[in-house]
């Protein structure tokens, strides 16, 4: 008992009311106490036990100082408890019903009940330790709020809309200020660029190419955007002249082909904030033959979209497809686009283009769709 403080009962600033109990007794250890048929109130970092006969009579017991608690059996006939077993109270413990006690346990007794339910919900509690999640702060002392009804929870609907709105402002503002500084290292990076580019100052020619690197790792410095060259053809003929820009390389080193899948997510991770939507990016790849670039858009008989070199030819990448099957037996998509270093999409879609042309057959089961040399040809010019 020596770990219970005197209170005044209030909830603490962020406290929250888990459970509350009825016809509750305070035994210090095994023995009886004047804590007799009070209400027990369970919060998230305190046990509350109030009076019913006097309401000045309140103690509290914070649920740091319990170590575990356990059900009681006392026969038959008499009402449940629980015990709370306990650490030593602190130096500065603060003042209590009882200075001293041998004991290092509290029992509790329901004798209106609820001693299970009460038990699992101070048990959760002691396991979660939400106390130490959730501080609380002592209220000052404060005129108590009338609640005035219908009119009292509209005004308090009425208070937090103004305050949502008042967020999202502000969330807005905070916003608009990272656009305008990302703008602000869009240009420096260009001037940094162009110093770079003229070899201003004792920059070495390994360390120009380094810092060049850096920069390209950053993403697109300058991407095309609707504010900066408008909407229609214009602004997709120099997208797509930014996308043969950002994209030839890794294409090549792809294989010759990318899905427009990969092509949208590689393009929009490198342009940071000025994401590109699906149609644009697929309004722009459609210019590239009127704009005699070096890639093109392909779309399979399957649906499969890809852009791909114009230096490759896909009738070659087809029979390199084939070649492999034949050398192989049987492939599956997984099994090409492994041994290709291509996703499975466009192992697929090769694979179905070789039995276009009738060098592959299919076979699906169960395991899946899979593909063998076609023999019925070979079966024929043997005739």
């Amino acid at each position: 008992m020596d770990r219970f403080e005197w209170t005044d009962g209030k909830l603490k600033e962020g406290e929250i009311s888990i459970k509350q109990q009825s016809g509750v007794k305070i035994y210090d250890g095994p023995e009886k106490t004047s804590f007799e048929n009070g209400l027990a109130t369970l919060t998230h970092s305190r046990f509350i036990w109030r009076s019913t006969s006097n309401q000045q009579y309140i103690i509290c017991l914070h649920l740091s100082l319990v170590l575990f608690v356990e059900d009681m059996s006392d026969g038959r006939g008499r009402s449940p408890k629980i015990v709370l077993h306990l650490q030593l109270p602190a130096a500065n413990q603060p003042k209590g019903p009882v200075q001293s006690s041998p004991h290092t346990s509290i029992r509790l007794g329901f004798k209106d009940g609820g001693a299970t339910d009460f038990k699992r919900c101070l048990s959760e509690v002691l396991t979660r330790k939400i106390w130490e999640f959730a501080p609380t702060k002592q209220l000052p002392n404060q005129p108590r709020k009338i609640h005035a009804g219908i009119v009292g929870i509209e005004r308090n609907l009425e208070k937090q809309r103004k305050e949502t709105d008042k967020n999202i402002s502000k969330a807005f503002e905070d916003l608009d200020k990272l656009i305008g500084k990302a703008k602000e290292m869009v240009e420096l990076s260009k001037k940094i660029s162009t110093k770079i580019k003229d070899k201003q100052g004792d920059i070495s020619e390994d360390e120009t190419v380094k810092f060049k690197s850096y920069l390209l790792s950053l993403g697109i410095d300058d991407p095309v955007t609707h504010e900066t060259h408008g909407k229609g053809l214009k602004y997709h003929e120099e997208l797509a002249k930014q996308l043969v820009a950002v994209l030839q390389q890794p294409i090549e080193e792809n294989g010759g082909m990318m899905a427009l899948t990969d092509v949208f997510c590689r393009v929009n991770r490198a342009r940071g904030i000025e994401l590109l939507s699906p149609d644009d990016l697929l309004d722009a790849c459609r210019q590239f033959a009127r704009l005699k670039l070096p890639l093109r858009l392909r779309i399979f008989n399957t649906g499969v979209a890809v852009l791909e070199s114009i230096s490759e030819s896909e009738d070659e990448k087809v029979k390199e497809a084939a070649a492999l099957l034949d050398d192989k037996e049987s492939l599956s998509s997984d099994e090409l686009a492994q041994h290709l270093g291509i996703s499975v999409t466009l192992a697929k879609a090769r694979l179905l283009a070789a039995e276009e042309i009738g060098k592959a057959c299919r076979d699906e089961s169960v395991e899946g769709l899979r593909f063998y040399p076609n023999k019925f040809l070979e079966i024929e010019s043997s005739r």
